[in-house]
């Protein structure tokens, strides 16, 4: 199915749906039904069925789905049988973290370029990485087959990073500086604004105050 088709709501789960499944997985368990994983999820048995049945049909009646073929199937939805090209731009303590989070957890993001403007960072190394100055970006992703770029720079900064890396023809932004960029229609985007993810636990906590009041 064309991803066009395919609505925000099931492409937000499918993650879920992978991270359970691989605990099931190390646990050695081979098979489970929509109802079982509806336990382990929080979603309706319905839901994941529905949310499934959008790729194939991947389940038996009666049976259930086999763990490993469908952890595989859904590796597939999300493009994760492959790896993919990744630099790092703005390599802070947030950007450091990413980049050591990709390299430990071997999570198919392959980064091979950091960038910054710092001299005093150039020329150092994360993960055998080596740190380039930030204006060889967009030549670099150009030579190399960059597909996604990892923005990890003030806001002020993020419209003009972003801009390099479309240059050099990267398919993907994951964002993580606090603005909204301007991309065109075939750049997949995603923007993580941490401060929007505190804000709707404030309101969580405070709800949950006013009705303990």
């Amino acid at each position: 199915m064309s991803r066009a088709k395919v609505s925000n709501a099931i492409i937000r789960r499918l993650p879920r749906y992978r991270r359970y499944l691989g605990q099931l997985q190390v646990k050695g368990i081979k098979k489970i039904s929509s109802g079982e994983l509806s336990e382990l999820i929080g979603y309706t048995a319905s839901q994941i069925r529905q949310d499934l049945n959008t790729f194939g049909e991947f389940g038996q009646q009666g049976y259930g789905y086999e763990v490993d073929k469908l952890y595989k199937e859904i590796n597939k939805i999300l493009g994760l049988d492959r790896e993919y090209r990744t630099v790092v731009v703005g390599v802070g303590n947030l950007g450091q973290a990413i980049t050591n989070y990709t390299y430990y957890y071997k999570i198919g993001f392959n980064i091979i370029g950091l960038f910054d403007k710092d001299p005093e960072v150039i020329g150092k190394e994360i993960n055998d990485v080596k740190i380039m100055d930030g204006n060889l970006l967009e030549d670099y992703v150009r030579d190399n087959a960059v597909d996604i770029g990892i923005i990890c720079v003030t806001r002020d900064n993020a419209q003009e990073v972003a801009d390099s890396l479309i240059r050099g023809g990267v398919k993907g932004i994951w964002n993580f500086a606090p603005i909204d960029l301007d991309v065109p229609d075939d750049i997949a985007l995603e923007s993580v604004h941490l401060s929007d993810s505190l804000h709707a636990l404030s309101f969580m906590i405070k709800s949950k105050s006013e009705e303990e009041e």
